[in-house]
């Protein structure tokens, strides 16, 4: 499946856009996944811990292969620097593995090069990785990070709005499969939050980033800003939002697909030509303003704007695009 080109290829310096992708799965273990991801890009393994290893490139940067499951982490680093304690990480590692998922943190791509990302997909596969439908208490899932165009004002919010505006087609438009959607790891923004988005022009991005604090405390949103508000400015951010794993980068960190790698023909790019529609209207001041009154209009008080009749609004849209 070919990836869709957004309409802002590169950033303000006229580099290429980065998109990394984080997968979590089943079905496999560390030593195979990481054999796999060394076939397909080469490079040399290192083993952190006994449930961490890192793949270095010289084409690509740095692969992170991981069980997701912090408790493991740390005492697996502990077990390190402790002999005795391997037998205690190993048990625990093999009662983890049903259950908690094995993560890829994949290192920035440019758009040019997202084709690569298939081999991956489809020798993981092969090998019989599970994704989000093996199970049905484990959230599995795909994040997607494009880098933003520009550090301006105007190209956060017309990102914010645009996913505001899209956010419940996108989550229609991913099934999103009930024990993610029942986590509280992909909340959608309240509809409070997207009025006020449409309703406000920033003129700084400390009004805005103070603003999406104020109603999205935490890092779990199915559109988490907070690794790009910390690279902006991270001192305003840790003065609200105190969790260690807010990694700052100059990216967006979109949680809301679901991993289906067992699929035949799924892919990355099956998620990325979903937010594809995130770019194309983040990138259209006509069809924003356009979408923007729209939604006002639809908005009834009280009860706000119904759901279903706005997804058959951005339907229509989407289709006057075609």
């Amino acid at each position: 499946m070919a990836f869709n080109v957004p309409p802002i290829k590169t950033t303000d310096t006229d580099d290429v856009r980065n998109v990394g992708f984080e997968i979590e799965f089943t079905g496999l273990t560390l030593t195979h996944v990481t054999s796999i991801l060394s076939n397909v890009f080469g490079g040399e393994l290192k083993q952190k811990s006994e449930v961490e290893y890192e793949l270095h490139t010289s084409e690509y940067g740095k692969f992170k292969v991981e069980l997701d499951w912090e408790f493991l982490k740390n005492a697996a680093l502990e077990a390190k620097m402790n002999d005795h304690r391997h037998k205690r990480v190993e048990f625990l590692h093999q009662m983890a593995l049903s259950v908690v998922p094995l993560e890829i943190v994949f290192p920035p791509f440019p758009l040019d090069k997202l084709d690569k990302l298939d081999e991956i997909i489809i020798a993981l596969r092969e090998a019989g990785a599970r994704g989000t439908d093996d199970s049905v208490v484990a959230a599995f899932g795909v994040h997607i990070n494009p880098e933003i165009p520009s550090l301006d004002v105007a190209t956060f919010q017309a990102y914010l709005r645009a996913f505001g505006l899209l956010q419940w087609w996108l989550n229609e438009s991913h099934e999103v499969n009930f024990a993610r959607k029942m986590s509280p790891y992909i909340k959608l923004y309240s509809e409070d939050y997207v009025e006020r988005l449409l309703a406000k022009n920033y003129e700084d991005l400390d009004e805005l980033i103070d603003d999406y604090l104020a109603h999205n405390p935490s890092r779990n949103r199915a559109l988490d800003m907070l690794p790009l508000f910390a690279y902006v400015n991270e001192d305003k951010v840790k003065k609200v939002i105190t969790d260690s794993k807010v990694n700052a980068r100059p990216t967006f960190h979109y949680r809301l697909p679901n991993c289906l790698i067992e699929h035949t023909g799924w892919s990355f790019a099956s998620s990325w030509n979903i937010w594809h529609k995130v770019e194309v209207l983040a990138a259209d001041p006509d069809a924003l303003a356009f979408l923007s009154r729209r939604f006002k209009e639809m908005s009834l008080p009280v009860i706000g704007v119904k759901r279903s009749e706005w997804i058959r609004e951005i339907n229509l849209w989407i289709k006057s695009q075609e």
